[in-house]
């Protein structure tokens, strides 16, 4: 008799406990981040290819530094590829960067990275 009251007790705190709603069941806490809007990054920059030259100028409305390169695609198999070296555009700056070929330029654009803070 002792055996089948304590089976009748445990089973009643367990059909209690398997109806309550999940809401009321705890649970860890965890921190949900905030949605953060994108950081606004990049300057805008404008190339120029005058037969062999390349030019570029590129200007930072932002106040994160952005480090600019310059690279140039050449059109000749033997002409050497270029890259320039990293220019730190900083805020409200513009900055230029030039190369060339020694004949037709086939592709010009410019890279961006992000400066560590």
């Amino acid at each position: 008799m002792r055996l089948s009251r304590s089976l009748a007790s445990v089973t009643v705190v367990v059909c209690l406990v398997m109806s309550l709603p999940y809401d009321a069941l705890p649970h860890a806490r965890v921190e949900v981040p905030k949605a953060t809007e994108p950081e606004l990054f990049g300057a805008w920059c404008r190339n120029r290819v005058t037969g062999s030259h390349v030019i570029a100028y590129c200007h930072n409305p932002y106040p994160r530094t952005d480090s600019v390169r310059l690279h140039i695609e050449c059109d000749r198999w033997w002409d050497v590829d270029s890259d320039s070296a990293a220019v730190d555009a900083g805020p409200a700056q513009t900055v230029r960067l030039t190369g060339r070929c020694w004949k037709e330029v086939r592709s010009a654009w410019v890279s961006h990275r992000k400066q560590a803070r």
